[in-house]
């Protein structure tokens, strides 16, 4: 039997009901120590490696205390690859230390610290895109999954959903257009849709991936 999409919305989000920066250890809110969290974690995801293994990292540098531009910074270059490290993130470790000091270091130095100061500056979702890939390690890859997370605490970017996602709605019989796919949830749920969606889409078992 076809499920509607509001059925479908309804059995992904039981399935997949949490955000990558939920499952990071985020809290997400629109102030600077969660909001660099989640572009170290954003930093993590969009290298070559799996999505359990950067999620764990960014929970192991967290833990080491790296929650701030200012601390990712202090930290040397070994304590971070050690760190990484720890999360199971050895392939990358080295190159990926160094882009996460600079890239605290760059924010520190252009925006004091402060991402909403990206937004603030910004003319729409484009120029925050752009302004994002000016950090080490965040490319269009980085850049989309920073705004697919942040756009329940940044509601002038919603809704937000890259072409990672729309694949994945498509997969499962969901509509493939960002306005579409919002009217389906509330406001504060676009994040966890994006975010199952995504899942959907690297789920790589064939057939239905919500049987």
């Amino acid at each position: 039997m076809t499920r509607s999409h509001e059925d479908t919305v309804h059995v992904l989000l039981e399935r997949h009901g949490t955000t990558y920066a939920q499952d990071a250890g985020i809290e997400l809110r629109d102030t600077p120590a969660p909001l660099f969290q989640l572009l170290v974690l954003a930093n993590l995801l969009s290298a070559r490696i799996g999505a359990k293994v950067a999620v764990a990292s960014a929970r192991e540098l967290f833990t080491a205390g790296c929650r701030t531009p200012e601390r990712m910074r202090a930290a040397s270059w070994r304590q971070r690859v050690q760190a990484l490290g720890r999360g199971g993130y050895k392939r990358y470790d080295e190159r990926t230390s160094t882009m996460l000091g600079d890239g605290a270091a760059l924010l520190i130095d252009e925006y004091g610290g402060d991402l909403r100061r990206v937004r603030e500056r910004a003319d729409g979702t484009d120029d925050v895109l752009d302004a994002l890939q000016q950090f080490p390690g965040i490319g269009p890859a980085g850049a989309a999954i920073f705004a697919r997370e942040v756009q329940g605490v940044w509601p002038g970017l919603a809704p937000f959903f890259d072409a990672k996602a729309l694949d994945g709605a498509r997969r499962i019989g969901l509509p493939d257009d960002a306005h579409d796919l919002a009217d389906l949830v509330p406001p504060e749920k676009l994040p966890i849709l994006a975010a199952a969606l995504v899942r959907v889409a690297l789920d790589r078992t064939k057939g239905d991936p919500l049987e």
